[in-house]
């Protein structure tokens, strides 16, 4: 009788590990050719507060800010997966202003990434700004994302260029009230190159398949902006200068990271 129990519960293991070992395999052979969309969702936000226009922030060094216009040029993204492989979203279309006026009533602004292989991936790669390839394309090579960027007021009309960020307000010290701040960061084309990439690991992996749609909820802190800087020291008036505009593009460059995900 030991024996034949002996028997049976060899039996059913080796079923149910055929059966674990074809799940794995329809799995894998399911995915090939199967695509799925993911959505970025952006979230601004001063420090551990909500960012609302025209509310009064205050820096560490009794220097305060108000903002009424911000918006910024998100590029070049992709998606790796837990194998190391990278999916770029295609050229033509991987070129997105992420505009804060047009958040939701939680203040977010969604970017829809449809046709995504189907994979596993563990984070997510984006430009900010415009690169020198896709710059070096001239007008042509734009498409429609230029007469986009000039409808929102992200193009130059007094030099060649694209404004990576547009930062609009007043800020206030001890002995100034309300002066204009005005950052228009980005590059001058060849010679001051101020686009950068960030890369965000994900808090868990995501499952692009064609019936789940994921979201990456993706925070920026403006307060990064102006870390490690006095904005009375020239930096209440940012446009094309060698000086401080690679400043505030690290800056910028570190103030996103991921909340969270939803597998849905």
């Amino acid at each position: 009788m030991k024996f034949l129990k002996y028997l049976f519960a060899l039996t059913a293991c080796a079923i149910v590990l055929s059966c674990a070992s074809d799940d794995d395999s329809n799995t894998q052979e399911n995915l090939e050719g199967q695509t799925g969309n993911v959505i970025l969702k952006f979230d601004n936000g001063v420090g551990d507060q909500d960012f609302i226009f025209g509310t009064s922030y205050n820096k560490s060094n009794q220097e305060s800010f108000k903002i009424s216009t911000l918006k910024y040029i998100i590029s070049n993204v992709r998606l790796t997966d837990a194998d190391g492989n990278d999916f770029i979203y295609p050229t033509e279309e991987n070129t997105f202003i992420v505009n804060e006026a047009n958040g939701n009533n939680a203040g977010e602004i969604f970017i829809n990434l449809n046709n995504i292989d189907a994979a596993n991936y563990v984070s997510v790669t984006f430009g900010v700004g415009i690169d020198q390839e896709r710059f070096a394309l001239g007008a042509d090579g734009q498409g429609d994302f230029l007469d986009y960027a000039s409808d929102e007021g992200m193009m130059w009309s007094w030099a060649t260029g694209y404004r990576f960020i547009r930062l609009d307000g007043t800020y206030s010290t001890t002995s100034i009230t309300d002066d204009a701040l005005n950052i228009h960061m980005g590059s001058v084309g060849t010679s001051l190159d101020n686009y950068r990439e960030v890369t965000l690991p994900l808090p868990n992996t995501i499952l692009v398949r064609e019936n789940k749609t994921p979201q990456i909820h993706i925070k920026a802190d403006i307060l990064k902006i102006f870390e490690g800087i006095n904005i009375a020291d020239g930096y209440n008036q940012v446009h094309t200068d060698a000086t401080t505009t690679p400043v505030i593009a690290g800056n910028i460059q570190s103030m996103f990271s991921v909340h969270h995900v939803h597998n849905e």
